[in-house]
């Protein structure tokens, strides 16, 4: 299989590539020249680079052509990653047009399949836990952009002939993690023996491991059955204050931990469940990561690669 993926070198791109190259797919990678590709620096060989981002695929066009993907996966997105951005009218102008044209470059291509990741974010204010079926009614810039590129993303594949899949993602974590994500920025105040200052933890998340998350990617290529909007969770509902109690746990039972410290933030969200039962019929797949054995293995790994981090 020939594979181009967008933002390869992030914390889930980075695991989809490794996993597309153990498979055996030939993965092109869109990369930025200012970025840091440590999470595939040993696998860089293995891969066919092409330096650029969402707004430069007009000069691109012929190379991506030339690798000829018959999978595109979409994970790239600028201003992700933080609280801030969310309401950054960038993220419409800096994202959109440009994965609109990676659907037209995969119909060019002669592409079999456009994967892209989406957001629990794109849902709005939602019941719990949600479904596919809940009319979108994001509340931020950041997920009426994702919902605007995943819904004019299958409307174009759908008239290319392109066979298109939209994961609407709730919370990844794992080893390689953004440290401006929770869990990673308490792991690495802990290994510091720092007490972190945090809310006081009455919220319910639903987590899935990142191994899970690149499982269900993975399927969706093979799988010519899957098409259209699927939740991507673990099902599960997660006490944060019991996931923060487990993390500290690994490190050190006896390091204090700042509940009620902060306040929430005025647009919290207090429950975070997906329902996945459209995703467990279209491919046979379920989390396989408890959460416990999750937490420890990224425990584990912040542990032999803090001098990155902390």
């Amino acid at each position: 299989m020939n594979a181009l993926v967008t933002g390869a070198t992030g914390f889930i791109g980075s695991h989809l590539v490794r996993r597309l190259v153990r498979e055996g797919a030939q993965v092109s990678v869109l990369m930025r020249s200012s970025a840091d590709p440590w999470r595939l620096r040993d696998i860089m060989p293995r891969l066919n680079c092409l330096q650029g981002d969402l707004s430069s695929l007009t000069s691109l066009a012929g190379e991506i052509k030339r690798a000829k993907p018959e999978v595109i996966y979409h994970l790239g997105w600028q201003g992700a990653s933080s609280h801030q951005f969310q309401n950054d009218p960038a993220q419409v102008f800096a994202n959109l047009p440009g994965s609109l044209e990676l659907v037209q470059l995969a119909a060019e291509c002669g592409c079999r399949a456009w994967i892209g990741m989406g957001s629990v974010l794109e849902y709005g204010n939602y019941p719990v836990p949600v479904t596919e079926e809940q009319a979108p009614r994001p509340v931020t810039l950041y997920g009426a952009a994702k919902f605007a590129v995943g819904l004019l993303a299958q409307k174009l594949c759908a008239g290319y002939g392109i066979r298109s899949a939209w994961f609407r993602l709730f919370w990844a974590y794992g080893p390689g993690d953004d440290t401006a994500r929770m869990i990673p920025y308490l792991i690495g105040a802990l290994l510091k023996g720092e007490r972190p200052a945090l809310t006081p933890g009455e919220q319910k998340w639903d987590y899935l491991f990142i191994d899970d998350v690149v499982e269900a990617l993975w399927r969706a290529a093979a799988h010519p059955g899957v098409q259209g909007v699927y939740n991507l969770g673990s099902g599960a509902a997660n006490p944060l204050r019991e996931v923060v109690e487990r993390i500290r746990d690994f490190i050190d039972p006896s390091l204090p931990l700042g509940f009620g410290e902060l306040p929430y933030r005025p647009d919290q969200i207090m429950h975070l469940q997906a329902d996945i039962s459209r995703l467990r019929k279209a491919m046979n797949w379920e989390p396989a990561v408890e959460i416990q054995n999750g937490l420890r293995r990224t425990v584990e790994w912040f542990r032999l690669n803090r001098n990155r981090y902390v």
